[in-house]
């Protein structure tokens, strides 16, 4: 999952105007960022399986990112960072909201992975209701995510018309790189690529989110 996560993050950022939504959609993606940045650092790993081109779904072995122990942990540290930064009003409110932001990911996960998702450390037992399996219902599932936090944040942004508007274009665009990714794309040529490509892409995403999502005044 990817645009859903975006969707979750304008959803929930809309509770809380006076932060950079941006920063809302760089929480809900953290989880993939270590992920892919642990592949690389030979922490975690990810490997191809043989069905790939017909799945488009990867095997991972991603505790330190994507086990809920450690989804939690993320989330706190989130939390205490946002915390100390948040130079705005109610900046607690802002900080817990962050944090969800962050465990948001750990829990759409688990709707769309096989059982692979530990619990705690390596070896601990794997959860994931296997959404992918049933990739109509998934990919609705994440088209539904996405259009219903672009309506909240539509609903609800202070930001200049064009700005909102390009954050709306790249959440699109983010919903058509996880349908082509689940439907079309070939089988990367090895999981380094395949991280490196990734990593890429949310760093992208993330600072032109960041970017585009300098807020307004908002009136207390």
């Amino acid at each position: 999952m990817f645009a859903g996560h975006i969707g979750a993050a304008l959803a929930i950022g809309t509770a809380e105007r006076r932060v950079n939504v941006g920063w809302f959609v760089a929480a809900a993606l953290l989880l993939d960022v270590l992920l892919w940045l642990f592949v690389l650092l030979g922490w975690e790993s990810v490997s191809i399986p043989a069905d790939f081109p017909q799945t488009h779904q990867a095997e991972f072995v991603f505790p330190f990112s994507h086990g809920l122990l450690a989804a939690l942990l993320w989330a706190g540290m989130t939390a205490l960072a946002a915390f100390a930064a948040l130079k705005t009003p109610r900046r607690g409110r802002a900080a817990a909201l962050l944090a969800l932001a962050v465990f948001s990911h750990w829990g759409l996960d688990a709707l769309v992975h096989r059982p692979e998702l530990p619990l705690a450390g390596p070896g601990s037992f794997r959860v994931g209701l296997g959404g992918w399996d049933h990739l109509t219902l998934a990919l609705t599932l994440e088209a539904a995510l996405v259009v219903a936090g672009l309506w909240l944040f539509m609903s609800r942004s202070t930001l200049a018309r064009r700005q909102a508007l390009a954050l709306v274009l790249l959440s699109l665009l983010a919903l058509a790189l996880t349908v082509s990714g689940m439907t079309l794309a070939p089988a990367p040529p090895s999981a380094t690529a395949m991280a490196a490509g990734s990593l890429a892409t949310l760093v992208t995403v993330c600072t032109l989110a960041v970017w585009l999502g300098r807020p307004g005044r908002v009136a207390d």
